[in-house]
């Protein structure tokens, strides 16, 4: 889990670093860091713990630790999503950032063909509003959880594409 977020943290970093917006881009490399923080503490929580006997206050600050990393995680990727609305420069290509804005094109693509079906096919009431039984638009956090991280027990039911990589350690 805690490798999972230092991946995460890096993706987060990549995005930030090639958003247009300022705030956007601020938002995401502040989020980005926390995520990095957090796993960062939650590798070493999870290794103390290893190494000593059974403790109630220990499994409690590994469990707080894991819930901060999600919610963080979950941070990183809304904002991420924003900055991919809001759009990314053209990073160096052959970069990492090129691999993630590359990831990050193709889901908002997603998006805005999610939008135009929608509002192509969007099924009116007798009072012309739109009915609420729309399938919800895609979102960055489903495309990551669609294509994991290398390395998770999952993977052998997820075989590895070429978007993965991006989240792979040591890239």
């Amino acid at each position: 889990l805690a490798s999972d977020g230092q991946a995460l943290a890096k993706f987060g970093r990549a995005v930030g670093t090639c958003c247009l917006d300022t705030r956007c881009s601020a938002e995401v490399l502040r989020a980005a860091e926390r995520t990095r923080t957090i796993s960062s503490q939650l590798a070493i929580v999870a290794r103390v713990k290893a190494v000593t006997a059974e403790s109630r206050s220990s499994s409690e600050l590994l469990v707080s630790n894991a819930q901060n990393l999600t919610q963080a995680a979950s941070r990183v990727l809304t904002a991420a999503e924003a900055a991919c609305v809001k759009g990314l420069r053209q990073p160096p290509p052959d970069s990492e950032e090129a691999e993630v804005a590359a990831f990050c094109m193709e889901w908002r693509k997603n998006l805005s063909w999610h939008r135009a079906k929608e509002s192509l096919n969007s099924a009116r009431g007798e009072l012309g509003l739109r009915k609420t039984q729309a399938r919800p638009e895609p979102t960055l956090i489903a495309t990551v959880q669609e294509h994991p991280p290398q390395g998770r027990s999952d993977k052998e039911h997820h075989p590895p594409t070429r978007n993965t990589s991006l989240f792979q350690q040591g890239h």
